[in-house]
């Protein structure tokens, strides 16, 4: 597939129910109400529009304003992109002066709030895209950028990604026209083409000039006017899964979301719980019931009132037989049976997403724990973590190499391109008193060096760092070899 025929479906069928399975994804993640009774309300399938979210019968009406949404399938996905993210991986490469270039295009390129916001979205989602470009008038350097997999059409072989359409509806379309923007990276080019069409038909390709969006790119495609050449053989796009295999979907490339089928039925149910549990503190408000003598005429029109501040009532209208009148109504709230519910809804949504309950704050009792510790009662998150990893180090690799070479060959600089080396860490830090004691007993079993203690308390240091700082340690203690010469007087 290459850019699309003029006149064709859009989206183009074969990607339907993908785009389908997404935005439904989108809408639990975004954790907006509306869209989510938009997502199953809309849906042909009656057994989705039975969902707390999905009910449109007048009943239903009256109690959709005191709905309550529990944001769980943010906290899923935020805690996948901070198991994996909030700590930046190590990047290296062998070549000096590549490395310090690559240091500096990470940095100014803030690519680990990169990496956070595409796994945060990659979990979500099913995965995501990296992708790399330009603009010389923006900065004299590649840029890293991220593109949401429902706005793309990728196409694989064999497992690899060999070439993908990037696709965005722009400014000023309305229901009658659609301007669509086409962007598709191929192996030594990337090419542009702008669409006018409908909702549902992607219309017929029109220069890019057309649209205020687009026109800038006309200045930029080469001799066939349509194309831009990076200079380079390898893809400036590539796509990390969230997970595999698409259960849904075997033998597809494109990954499998954190919520997919059956956790988005745990997050129905857990909004459901807390939807009840509010409507218990609704019910239950403390009201009273008094006799019409207790009430107080205000006038032809006016109705009647009940002052519950006022201390003595005298000539009060009523019966004698009709007793001392005020009665309390107040029913019980069913704390602990919406709480256990609740916990219990979460904790198998956790599991189910491939996480440890501890990592959404369950089975903790505040007390403080050693590294090894944590990553007992989190395994379960680790191994998730580990194996997510494993997909994030190729694709990374990837494309800061190609941001290497588009650095070198579009902005001349003197480097030598080279695949980096991705390496991400234990994800669990040890406390300062967890790393005190360990190199104490390394110590006292004589086990272990000075050099290697600084080094296991200062990981980041450098080697000249190390090494100053073992020679002030062994100064300071007396430990240092003694001169053999001192000051013994040399003689002529």
């Amino acid at each position: 597939m290459a850019l699309p025929d003029n006149g064709g479906t859009w989206p183009p069928p074969q990607w339907a129910p993908c785009y389908a399975e997404m935005r439904v994804n989108d809408a639990w993640y975004s954790g907006d109400a509306r869209r989510l009774a938009r997502a199953y309300a809309n849906t042909p399938r009656p057994i989705e529009r039975r969902r707390l979210w999905g009910r449109t019968s007048p009943e239903s009406q009256v109690d959709r304003r005191e709905r309550l949404h529990v944001p769980l399938a943010g906290d899923i996905a935020s805690t996948s992109a901070d198991l994996l993210f909030a700590d930046m991986p190590t990047v290296t490469v062998e070549d000096t002066a590549t490395q310090a270039r690559l240091d500096q295009l990470l940095d100014e390129g803030r690519t680990q709030q990169t990496f956070l916001g595409a796994a945060e979205q990659a979990a979500a989602l099913s995965g995501v895209f990296l992708r790399v470009t330009w603009d010389r008038e923006l900065v004299d350097r590649p840029l890293l950028t991220v593109m949401q997999p429902d706005g793309a059409l990728p196409e694989f072989r064999f497992g690899m990604l060999r070439a993908v359409n990037f696709w965005r509806e722009l400014p000023g379309s309305n229901d009658a026209t659609v301007w669509r923007h086409v962007e598709r990276h191929e192996s030594g080019r990337i090419l542009h083409a702008l669409y006018e069409g409908t909702v549902d038909n992607i219309g017929r390709a029109v220069p890019l000039t057309e649209h205020p969006d687009t026109a800038d790119l006309a200045d930029s495609l080469g001799d066939d006017g349509v194309s831009i050449a990076t200079g380079i053989r390898d893809l400036t796009a590539a796509y990390i899964p969230n997970m595999l295999p698409n259960r849904m979907r075997r033998g597809s490339e494109i990954g499998r979301s954190d919520y997919d089928a059956p956790i988005r039925d745990l997050f129905d149910a857990l909004d459901g719980t807390w939807t009840s549990w509010m409507r218990d503190i609704r019910l239950a408000r403390a009201r009273l019931i008094v006799p019409d003598g207790y009430l107080r005429n205000e006038g032809p029109g006016n109705g009647a009132s009940f002052d519950d501040d006022r201390e003595v009532w005298h000539s009060l209208k009523m019966p004698p037989n009709e007793g001392a009148g005020i009665t309390l109504s107040q029913f019980a709230i069913r704390v602990e049976e919406h709480r256990a519910t609740a916990e219990a809804i979460t904790r198998q949504a956790a599991q189910a997403a491939g996480y440890s309950p501890q990592s959404f704050g369950l089975d903790g009792d505040g007390q403080a724990v050693t590294a090894t510790e944590v990553d007992s009662r989190d395994q379960r998150s680790m191994v998730t973590r580990r194996k997510k990893a494993g997909y994030w180090r190729h694709g990374i690799a990837d494309m800061l190499h190609v941001m290497l070479q588009l650095d070198a060959v579009q902005f001349g600089t003197r480097i030598t391109p080279a695949r980096p080396r991705v390496e991400f860490g234990d994800g669990v830090a040890e406390s300062e008193q967890a790393t005190a004691t360990t190199l104490d007993l390394l110590n006292r079993a004589g086990a272990v060096s000075t050099a290697t203690k600084v080094k296991i308390l200062h990981p980041d240091w450098d080697d000249a760092t190390v090494k100053a700082e073992v020679s002030a340690i062994l100064a300071e203690t007396g430990a240092a070899a003694p001169d053999p010469v001192g000051t013994f007087p040399m003689t002529a």
